[in-house]
């Protein structure tokens, strides 16, 4: 299936919230492979279809356990409940990450431990996930993305200025910049 372009920061899809999806078949099938073809191909942890340039309420995941089991799968319509938000300064080595919209970025932010999150699958079944540590934080991320968020929105103020500079210096920002996992390397 085909990989698709990433969309960068600025592009307005990014910082829109999502619509719901209320066509379910074919079309979104191909969607979430093309999703799940372009995550692997970044590679990414969670892609949400804003992030392709499909302003719909659905993102695709794939985070292995601790045992190294297999935590792959697809949430459309997703609500997404949080626990306690632990106040303090974020810590770079255990609370940074990444974006695939602000390719090769990492800053720290502090997430919520442990998440409910609840939606549909493909088939429309319902789904319920209680998740904790970087899975509640992969799911925050993606989640983020269908509300008009990044991560970098989310930022403490000594990183502001930071990634402010970053976006000015790639020429980020503005409307129509994607890149195309396998072919381009944007890493920062």
């Amino acid at each position: 299936m085909p990989i698709r372009p990433i969309c960068i920061v600025g592009e307005p899809v990014l910082h829109t919230p999502a619509q719901p999806v209320t066509e379910f078949g074919e079309a979104l099938n191909q969607l979430v492979e093309d999703m799940f073809d372009t995550m692997d191909k970044a590679p990414g942890v969670g892609l949400a279809a804003p992030q392709i340039g499909e302003n719909l309420r659905v993102f695709v995941y794939d985070y292995p356990d601790d045992e190294g089991n297999e935590r792959r799968g697809v949430i459309v319509n997703p609500h997404l409940v949080l626990g306690p938000i632990r106040s303090g300064t974020p810590d770079w080595d255990t609370e940074s990450e990444g974006c695939l919209s602000v390719p090769g970025e990492r800053f720290p932010l502090i997430r919520a431990e442990s998440v409910r999150i609840t939606g549909v699958d493909l088939n429309q079944n319902p789904i319920e996930i209680e998740a904790t540590g970087w899975f509640a934080r992969i799911f925050q991320h993606e989640f983020d993305h269908l509300e008009g968020t990044l991560y970098i929105d989310r930022l403490v103020d000594e990183y502001k200025d930071e990634v402010a500079e970053i976006i000015r210096e790639w020429g980020w920002g503005k409307p129509n910049l994607s890149w195309l996992p396998g072919k381009d390397n944007l890493e920062g």
